[in-house]
C-alpha cells in the first residue's frame, strides 16, 4: 500500500493531507471531519484503516488552515461555514482529478458531524464525479437546498442514543431525491461519537460495504 503525507494546493491556501492507496484499490474516499476534529482523529483513522483493508484508498485532510483553526477555537465561524468547507472539498476533488495515480479511482466522501453537510454540498456540485457519500453522526440538514441535488448514493449512520441528530437525519433523508439510493442506518446503543464497544467497528463495516458496492473506475 502506498502511503504519503502531502500538501494539496487550493485557491490561496495549502492543506496538509494523508493519502493511502492500497494495491488494486477499488476506489478512493475523501474524508471531511467535523468541527473540533482533524485529520489525526482516531475515529476517522480507524474507519480509514478498515477501508484500506477493504481495498479502498483514503485521503484524510484538514479543511481549515492552522491559522483558521487558531482563530476559530471559540467562535466556530469557520467550522460551521458549510459553503466554505463545501467549496474546499470541491477544489480537492478537482485536484484529485489531475493526479495520474488517483483520477481513475471512483470517488466517495465520508463526512462526520458538520463535515457530512460539506460532503453533501460538494457532492451536489460534482454529480458526475462523486459516486457515494457516507455520513457518520452527521448534520446533513446543514446542507440545506443542496440535499435535493445529491445524486450519489448516500448512507446516513447515526447512533441510536443520539436522538437529536437522529431526528435531523430523518428530516434530511426526506429531502434527498426519491430516485437516488439512500439509507439511514441506526447503530443501536451508540451515542454521538460511537465510543461504545463495537460501535465504531459497525460504522466502519457499514461504510466499507457501501463504498465497495458503489465505487468503480472512472
Amino acid at each position: 500500500m502506498k502511503q504519503i503525507e502531502t500538501i494539496i494546493p487550493l485557491a490561496g491556501i495549502a492543506l496538509p493531507a494523508a493519502v493511502s492507496v492500497p494495491n488494486g484499490a477499488k476506489g478512493l474516499v475523501l474524508f471531511a471531519h467535523g468541527s473540533g476534529s482533524s485529520r489525526h482523529s482516531p475515529r476517522n483513522r480507524h474507519v480509514a484503516d478498515v477501508l484500506n483493508r477493504g481495498a479502498i484508498g483514503t485521503i484524510l485532510i484538514d479543511l481549515l488552515t492552522e491559522e483558521e483553526e487558531a482563530v476559530d477555537v471559540r467562535p466556530g465561524e469557520f467550522r460551521f461555514d458549510i459553503p466554505r468547507l463545501g467549496r474546499r472539498l470541491v477544489e480537492i476533488t478537482d485536484w484529485i482529478g489531475l493526479q495520474p495515480e488517483l483520477k481513475t479511482l471512483g470517488l466517495g466522501y465520508f463526512g462526520a458531524s458538520t463535515g457530512a453537510a460539506a460532503a453533501l454540498v460538494a457532492a451536489a456540485q460534482r454529480p458526475g464525479i462523486v459516486q457515494a457519500v457516507v455520513s457518520r453522526g452527521g448534520r446533513p440538514d446543514l446542507a440545506g437546498s443542496s440535499l435535493k441535488r445529491v445524486l450519489a448514493p448516500t448512507l446516513l449512520i447515526v447512533g441510536g442514543d443520539d436522538s437529536g441528530v437522529l431526528d435531523l437525519n430523518y428530516s434530511a433523508m426526506a429531502q434527498l431525491p426519491e430516485h437516488t439510493e439512500h439509507r439511514l442506518e441506526i447503530v443501536h446503543g451508540a451515542s454521538h461519537l460511537f465510543e461504545e464497544p463495537g460501535a465504531l467497528d459497525r460504522v466502519a463495516d457499514l461504510a466499507r460495504d457501501w463504498f465497495r458496492k458503489h465505487l468503480g473506475s472512472r
